[in-house]
């Protein structure tokens, strides 16, 4: 983990309450795909942990719904803000279980985790297949870049006004067979892909947190190897372990 300053390089809206901003700033800290930052907002007490969509040497991109107070915030923030930052929170996913052909399902904000996992999982060889879920075509973003990886990338959105309509479980036919599985999303989407999938996988849970560190114990939850906190021990959990 990192505590650091990190300059805004730009911040605009790409779908309805979606907004992309990206940081510049020290990223030596992030060791895999699927890790969160937690930021500081003037006027807020706790930080707002946002996962990282991608980053490279300098900078990190992050993608973010308005949804409160904080959100909106940071959606009004101009270029050169500066931001106290934790950079490098969490485990992030494990790409050495993939297969060659894994399937990575992101729904709403639990698209952009995904984005940063499917770079990585191409470099090493595999062939991704990508499931994106969006409640209505004005809230779908991203199609296009993961598409732009070479990626079978499947949109669903629940009215059916673009791609597959229905939910992310209703795209599973159109990717036909999967090594191993990824997510991020809501909870009722997990339990639909925890019931619907046939391979191991890994799932990205979304908590509220207080630290997101490990120290305050805020975001603990039941496993069936014991107790473990979202934002140390997670944000990711392996399905074998998770109870509902």
């Amino acid at each position: 983990m990192n505590q650091g300053i990190y300059s805004v390089l730009s911040n605009e809206k790409i779908a309805k309450d979606v907004f992309k901003m990206t940081l510049s700033g020290d990223t030596s800290s992030i060791t895999a795909p699927g890790q969160f930052v937690n930021i500081k907002l003037d006027g807020f007490y706790l930080r707002r942990p946002i996962s990282i969509c991608d980053f490279d040497n300098h900078s990190i991109t992050l993608i973010y719904k308005v949804v409160g107070q904080g959100t909106e915030l940071m959606s009004k923030l101009s270029v050169e803000t500066e931001l106290d930052t934790l950079v490098g929170l969490g485990n992030g996913f494990d790409i050495s279980k993939s297969g060659d052909r894994p399937l990575l399902i992101g729904g709403g904000v639990g698209v952009p985790p995904m984005f940063k996992l499917c770079k990585d999982l191409i470099k090493r060889g595999a062939k991704p297949a990508v499931i994106l879920g969006f409640n209505t075509k004005d809230e779908v973003f991203y199609e296009d870049e993961f598409k732009a990886l070479g990626t079978d990338t499947f949109v669903t959105t629940v009215d059916g006004s673009h791609g597959t309509k229905g939910f992310v479980t209703d795209a599973f036919p159109l990717v036909g067979k999967y090594s191993y599985f990824y997510t991020c999303g809501p909870l009722p989407m997990f339990k639909a892909v925890y019931n619907n999938t046939d391979t191991e996988g890994q799932f990205s849970f979304e908590e509220r947190m207080g630290c997101g560190f490990g120290a305050c114990m805020g975001c603990t939850c039941k496993t069936k190897y014991g107790n473990k906190r979202i934002c140390k021990d997670g944000p990711v959990l392996v399905k074998e372990e998770i109870i509902w």
